[in-house]
């Protein structure tokens, strides 16, 4: 007999990728400057031209066999050492290459720290809206995950439902600022209160809740908007890291993930991180873009492009009677649904070839991510149809 569990998620394929696929398909049909997809969080920018450089410079100096072997399963002791010193810079953070291990993107960040956290019935919490993969990683780690909704009409951490949901079996609590899909930040004195609330809980109980920060947006934020480094306000903290979307290298799969040093039983915690990954089959995160972290840790794309799309997009769905919580970051807008049902509302945006996603698997029924990662053309020929779907719901009345 299989397993079921995967044989259910194999059939119950995540929304967003086949929406993805649909489009693709669509376009084959109708040619793509008619297809409005916005779909997928998949960066419409260039890697910095210095990591192009770079990564051109790593192939015809490196020797190849050293190039393509393995490195350590946790990474490349130098390149560790070159994310250990980024975050130290920009954020104080008291890390060195012992803190770091390298994985294949931001989803094996998570799968493995969870996987490194979790014991069989405990519980993983979770603030509305949320990627909908952190139920998927939970579950197979063998936690319970609950959803703590967020404060309505802002998606801010409702701290006093965070409190009547912990208890004796609580492992975790992932955060994700800025978030997808909503583009909330969460600023400084949100996260205080937060670690404050855990170090209290923690305390009294005897025994750490840790706080998962899953970080993929972290660079991408408007109007001088800071992000807080969660290891200045609470020991017990792991950073979850991918350079897809700060480097636009979604399909190279390279990120680490960052356990704070001044976490309790550090060594131990450390070596639950290794194991996992060992436990898990990754040998180690792939070399040669390993060895462009080294050079480029604290790089970034272009990002005034999603800030540009964020005004346009925000400005023309606002006039047109959409309602939103206007982000301050990543590169989406959770746009609440004109009816009830968000897979209704979604379905009736297909009509007129525009593309995005339900949030019901984000944990929030009655809205709907866009996800404006996508070139500037596409995005001003599909205002006209945002305004069609508009007018059919009569928003304007």
């Amino acid at each position: 007999m299989l397993n079921p569990k995967s044989v259910n998620l194999g059939k119950a394929r995540s929304p967003i990728r086949e929406l993805f696929e649909y489009a693709k398909t669509r376009k084959k049909q109708i040619g793509e400057e008619n297809v409005f997809d916005f779909s997928l969080g998949n960066p419409d920018v260039p890697p910095p031209e210095q990591a192009t450089e770079a990564l051109i410079k790593i192939i015809s100096e490196c020797e190849p066999v050293a190039l393509h072997g393995y490195t350590s399963a946790q990474g490349d002791f130098s390149v560790r050492e070159a994310v250990a010193r980024d975050l130290n810079a920009r954020y104080r953070a008291d890390l060195d290459a012992d803190c770091i291990y390298m994985t294949c993107g931001a989803a094996a960040s998570l799968t493995i720290t969870l996987n490194a956290l979790v014991n069989v019935g405990d519980e993983v919490l979770c603030f509305t809206p949320y990627f909908p993969e952190y139920r998927v990683f939970s579950e197979r780690a063998g936690a319970k995950f609950i959803a703590v909704e967020s404060e309505e009409g802002s998606f801010q951490p409702d701290l006093n439902k965070l409190e009547r949901a912990l208890g004796e079996r609580t492992k975790a609590v992932i955060i994700n600022s800025p978030n997808n899909p909503s583009g909330v930040v969460y600023g400084e004195e949100v996260i205080k209160k937060l670690c404050a609330l855990l170090c209290e809980f923690s305390a009294r109980r005897g025994e750490p809740v840790y706080l998962i920060s899953d970080e993929p947006y972290r660079e991408i934020v408007y109007g001088g908007v800071k992000i807080p480094c969660v290891m200045n306000y609470y020991a017990d903290s792991i950073i979850c890291y991918s350079y897809s979307k700060s480097l636009s290298l979604p399909g190279e799969r390279i990120g680490y993930i960052a356990v704070n040093k001044k976490a309790g039983g550090f060594a131990e915690l450390y070596a639950a991180v290794c194991g996992a990954g060992r436990a898990l089959g990754y040998v180690c995160a792939p070399t040669l873009f390993q060895r462009l972290v080294e050079k480029c840790a604290g790089l970034v794309s272009d990002l005034s492009a999603y800030k540009s799309n964020r005004d346009i997009l925000c400005a023309a769905l606002e006039e047109y009677g959409f309602s939103f919580v206007r982000p301050d970051g990543a590169f989406y807008l959770f746009v609440k649904s004109p009816e009830a049902d968000a897979n209704a509302f979604v379905a009736r945006a297909k009509k007129y070839e525009i593309l995005f996603v339900a949030g019901d698997g984000f944990g929030c029924a009655g809205y709907a991510r866009i996800a404006y990662c996508v070139s500037r053309e596409m995005l001003a020929r599909s205002l006209p149809a945002f305004k069609a779907l508009a007018e059919e719901y009569n928003l304007k009345n």
